[in-house]
């Protein structure tokens, strides 16, 4: 049983990071704002084919909304932690090659980077089984060179995390990662967060869950949610009960993915569904969420209302939920 979740003091006062809840703490850093910094995981996965062979890759849900990102022409880097293996200088590989900043994916010797098995089930969905036990992802905030990830982090202008990211860590290493959030917003930071919840992750332990991604909505500025998870995780009866919920956290702009359905945005009082441009009968709808939430990010850096953003959402959603896999062929991208 995960140790119960505590207030964001009770992290910092006994680790000796009181500083972090002071700006002060970065008082000398350059005023001009890096772009968007994705916090997550990377994993090593193995997919099964029809001839039984596996074919190997790598993603995860932060790492494909950062890609996503860095293929809109958005300055993004990716923050996290991997090891000192081929595997994960082919997680650095891919980065450079999509143009993703590695310069904060921490290297752990010794370490190896999760590992994700992927079979097919009965009606051809992707079955994934993770092991995560020693993967340095988990440690982000308690490896040595942590509060260089931090200056980074509160130098950026946007701060994209999901409830798998928030599901890696230790209570530890959640309170210095909150208390960075606090900072990064002092300094002008927008932070973004997808609920994203898989119970697995969380041990099944759905009170800490609860509590952590309260934690999390209370330093939120843009929410992402998907429906189906926000429906399972605290009971949602509706969309709206949603938006409902999350603005008492006092976020003011909220966008429930709703699948094949419209997306309800929400904005200072003012509340749109968004159809989805054309339903789809998807050949694999993996990373559909990462990519809807890039499509929006984007688009809202590049200057689109709310409504707007979520139209190209839905559009590189159904652009990615046409392909198998996480991430699209780069001749099939495009944003529009």
């Amino acid at each position: 049983m995960s140790a119960p979740f505590q207030p964001l003091t009770a992290y910092i006062g006994g680790v000796g990071d009181q500083s972090l809840v002071s700006p002060r703490l970065w008082s000398d850093m350059s005023e001009q704002k890096a772009g968007a910094v994705c916090v997550g995981e990377v994993l090593v996965e193995l997919a099964r084919g029809a001839d039984g062979t596996f074919a190997l890759s790598c993603g995860g849900d932060a790492f494909n909304t950062a890609i996503y990102l860095a293929r809109a022409d958005i300055d993004v880097g990716f923050a996290s932690a991997v090891g000192d293996d081929p595997y994960s200088d082919s997680v650095l590989a891919l980065a450079a090659a999509e143009g993703v900043a590695s310069n904060l994916i921490l290297r752990v010797s010794g370490r190896l980077p999760a590992l994700c098995l992927i079979e097919s089930g009965p009606a051809g969905e992707r079955q994934p089984r993770i092991w995560r036990d020693g993967a340095p992802a988990g440690d982000l905030f308690e490896l040595p060179d942590w509060m260089r990830l931090a200056e980074s982090l509160t130098s950026a202008r946007l701060i994209y995390f999901s409830g798998i990211t928030l599901s890696l860590f230790s209570n530890n290493g959640l309170g210095r990662f909150f208390a960075v959030l606090e900072v990064a917003r002092q300094q002008g930071a927008k932070v973004a967060f997808d609920g994203n919840f898989r119970p697995r992750g969380w041990k099944g332990d759905l009170q800490r869950a609860r509590a952590v991604v309260m934690e999390a909505l209370k330093r939120t500025d843009i929410a992402l949610p998907a429906f189906d998870d926000e429906a399972v995780l605290w009971g949602d009866p509706s969309l709206e009960s949603t938006v409902t919920r999350l603005q008492a956290f006092g976020i003011d702009e909220i966008v429930v993915k709703n699948g094949p359905n419209s997306a309800l945005v929400a904005t200072s009082g003012n509340q749109e569904f968004v159809p989805v441009p054309e339903v789809l009968v998807p050949i694999d709808a993996t990373a559909a969420g990462d990519g809807f939430n890039a499509g929006y990010l984007a688009a809202r850096i590049a200057g689109n209302d709310p409504a707007q953003a979520a139209g190209a959402a839905h559009r590189l959603a159904g652009s990615v939920i046409r392909h198998p896999g996480a991430l699209l062929p780069r001749s099939a991208f495009a944003m529009h």
